[in-house]
């Protein structure tokens, strides 16, 4: 059974149940991403198969809207959109569990940007029993232009990075790298992950053009008691948006039945 729900009347996510599940996995969408991107959904039934709820929702601020979330019809949104208020968001679910499924384990589950959002999360959030990243950042402050490209940034007010897939112009108002500075300690991936304590997997592919494999390697450093899982395949794993086929693509089965093996 799949349910639809809006979270604090800003946050659009559904989840996929699974029968008599003691598991709820969080999952945090990546950079450019949405909720019900490529194969997402095949990942949450798959999930759901196996014995574990499924909540997948988008950002807030990710440039979708609660009427029309697919790729982004909200540029202004996207624009304003910053590290900490992902880090909100995504507490917002948590605690929407918490209160409505108090039974459920939480494991959260990130890819790419949203890698960095989940380790920060559960790090800071003791309602989460399991971190999974895939294809997880371990920096943010180094994913920011610098020197030239940065002072242009602040005297315009805003920079452009072109979608490839949908040729949108997506804007980065300066106010993100403002917040991220005022933010700086708490948004500090490799810090936090540092002090992490629960169960911890890090699946990285070793194709990955986006996010090197390096990263995951950083992360498992600082956490040594961390799982860490260099696999076959590039940052989204073999999927692509949109993903017409129904099979998950091997490469990202591969992740997903691992990530159950962790959860359970």
């Amino acid at each position: 059974m799949k349910e639809s729900i809006v979270i604090e009347e800003r946050i659009l996510a559904d989840i996929t149940f699974a029968e008599n599940s003691e598991w709820m996995v969080v999952f945090c969408h990546g950079y450019k991403g949405y909720k019900d991107w490529g194969a997402w959904n095949l990942v949450a039934d798959h999930f759901s198969k196996n014995g574990i709820d499924f909540l997948k929702f988008n950002f807030s601020l990710n440039g979708g809207t609660l009427s029309d979330p697919i790729d982004f019809p909200d540029l202004d949104a996207f624009g304003r959109n910053t590290y900490s208020q992902e880090v909100i968001d995504t507490n917002a679910v948590i605690s929407f569990i918490c209160e409505n499924y108090p039974e459920k384990e939480i494991a959260i589950i990130g890819h790419s940007r949203g890698g960095g959002i989940a380790t920060l999360v559960a790090a800071q959030n003791d309602c989460v029993s399991r971190l999974i990243t895939w294809a997880g950042v371990c920096d943010f402050k180094r994913r920011f232009p610098k020197n030239k490209e940065l002072e242009e940034w602040q005297r315009t007010g805003v920079r452009y990075v072109l979608n490839g897939r949908t040729k949108q112009k997506m804007p980065h108002f300066y106010s993100f790298y403002e917040d991220f500075l005022i933010h700086e300690k708490e948004l500090d991936i490799l810090n936090w992950t540092s002090k992490i304590t629960i169960p911890h997997l890090i699946i990285h592919g070793e194709e990955d053009e986006a996010v090197n494999s390096s990263e995951a390697k950083e992360l498992h450093a600082v956490n040594p008691e961390s799982e860490l899982l260099i696999v076959t395949g590039g940052h989204t794993f073999g999927s692509k948006h949109p993903w017409i086929k129904k099979e998950l693509p091997t490469a990202l089965r591969t992740v997903v039945d691992q990530s159950i093996k962790f959860v359970k």
